[in-house]
């Protein structure tokens, strides 16, 4: 009898035992872990950082924990019941199941996303479910950071004066009514996906989304104090940056982990993310110089933001060209809007949307979405899309449709998070109020927390007004702290 010819394949690479399967592919899983990773890492400490320094001085320890605190919320309602109501079987058109991704059978498992298979008109397999060569477990962790970012986005419109009690219910509330339902629509296999609505990495599901809720929730929390409205200076610009660089680098993982492989596509995704925002950052920031005489730091990130949220969208599936053209109008667009049109539109005067994330994100994430279904590219899209032919109207044939589909599925985010959100806000002020009170908007952080970002005074010494005088941000504080930290 014949030997058995030596196995060609590297024993690294061999699958079969119970830790590495045969339909594992250990390349995608380690990129996919990755991308969770640095999307985790845009959050906590990214945004944690951003929203942290990029507000007044009183508000530091506030703004930076309502982040943290989302982010770990959210990680447990996902894995109870909110990752089966974005991915799992479907309930509705638009909502998935709820159930817990918690037991060992589940999450070891390869993953899939079951309601993802596409069927043409008489019936017949159009595209195969969407089974990554990775568990489930890799996948849920995946999307949990994305629903977390959403939230922690939409906490920069309320910053500075929402009840922290009120933030802590509205987190679970959120994600649980509005998140899952945009997720599954366009993610999980419900029916803006098989209706062919395009949104790569979450133009629509996170961004727009996130800034419609946001500003709406601006709208029913009521306005920061007046002097806060009329001086609002960053504590620490500096750090701002640092923030904001983790949320651009982080952006690899946010677009690059979407196709659910490490792919052509993903390079592809990785490559126009980076183009579009250093395109969008230039473009603002010499819109500033020409009509404001002066680069503004704040402002440029706010273009590299804008330029990040266009490109999600579409990022795999335009070309480099497509990349500069969306990265030009990302960093016009919003410029204009919230430098131009905010000023002279009463109501977006009234509504007090602190971090302007109407703009940055709402305006940009349905911007992004239309041009999406105007550059797409039909050879791109054939790898990631399951609507066979699909393509942007600048390619002709369907194209003209696939900007009719982008903006009937911006509509439906946007009228979902509208109404969804009035009503959470409603429904939380009849138990807690959602605005601070007097005494904490004039304080701040240490009315709140009993906390300081700060140590201003001498080593041991409590604040007191009459040696003190005023912060540098001329907030007044009582003469003797309330918690139990004090300003070393």
């Amino acid at each position: 009898m014949a030997a058995l010819p030596p196995n060609p394949v590297p024993l690294a690479y061999q699958g079969g035992t119970p830790a590495v399967p045969v339909w594992l592919n250990k390349g995608d899983n380690a990129w996919q872990m990755i991308s969770a990773t640095l999307v985790g890492l845009q959050s906590v400490p990214g945004l944690v950082i951003l929203y942290g320094s990029v507000v007044k001085k009183k508000w530091a320890v506030n703004s930076a924990f309502m982040a943290l605190y989302a982010f770990a919320a959210v990680v447990i309602c996902w894995v109870i019941w909110a990752y089966n109501m974005s991915f799992g079987h479907k309930l509705l058109p638009f909502w998935g199941k709820a159930g817990p991704a918690l037991g060992q059978k589940f999450l070891v498992n390869q993953a899939l996303l079951p309601e993802t298979t596409q069927f043409h008109h008489d019936g017949t397999l159009e595209t195969p479910m969407v089974t990554p060569f990775y568990p489930m477990a890799s996948m849920v962790w995946f999307q949990c950071v994305f629903a977390a970012i959403t939230v922690i986005i939409l906490a920069g419109s309320v910053l500075g004066r929402i009840n922290i009690k009120a933030w802590m219910a509205f987190v679970p509330l959120w994600l649980t009514f509005c998140y899952t339902v945009g997720a599954f629509s366009l993610w999980g296999g419900g029916f803006l996906f098989h209706w062919g609505v395009i949104d790569y990495s979450g133009g629509y599901v996170i961004h727009l989304s996130s800034g419609i809720a946001g500003f709406t929730a601006a709208f029913w929390v009521g306005p920061r104090s007046k002097k806060d409205r009329e001086r609002f200076p960053p504590n620490n610009v500096l750090l701002m940056l640092a923030g904001a660089g983790l949320l651009w680098m982080g952006w690899a993982g946010f677009n690059g982990g979407d196709p659910y492989a490490a792919n052509v596509d993903s390079s592809m995704a990785v490559l126009n993310t980076n183009i579009c925002a250093a395109t969008s950052f230039l473009i603002w920031t010499w819109l500033d110089v020409i009509f404001f005489k002066k680069p503004s730091v704040i402002g440029a990130v706010q273009g590299m933001i804008t330029g990040l949220v266009c490109i999600t969208p579409g990022a795999g599936l335009v070309q480099g060209w497509a990349a500069i053209v969306m990265g030009i109008l990302s960093g016009s667009v919003p410029w204009f809007t919230m430098m131009i049109v905010h000023k002279r539109w009463t109501l977006l005067q009234q509504i007090d949307d602190t971090l302007g994330v109407f703009h940055t994100h709402a305006v940009a994430g349905l911007l992004g979405g239309v041009l999406t279904g105007l550059f797409a590219e039909p050879q791109l899209c054939a790898m990631f899309l399951p609507v066979a032919d699909s393509r942007g109207g600048v390619y002709g044939g369907s194209g003209g449709m696939q900007i009719l589909k982008q903006l009937a599925g911006g509509a439906f985010i946007i009228g979902w998070n509208l109404v969804l959100t009035s009503i959470i806000c409603v429904a939380i002020n009849l138990v807690i109020p959602l605005r601070m009170s007097e005494e904490q908007l004039s304080i701040g952080d240490d009315a709140v927390h009993g906390e300081e970002a700060y140590a201003l005074w001498g080593d041991g010494e409590k604040y007191d007004s009459t040696k003190h005088g005023m912060y540098s941000d001329d907030t007044l504080h009582s003469k003797a702290f309330t918690g139990a930290t004090q300003v070393v």
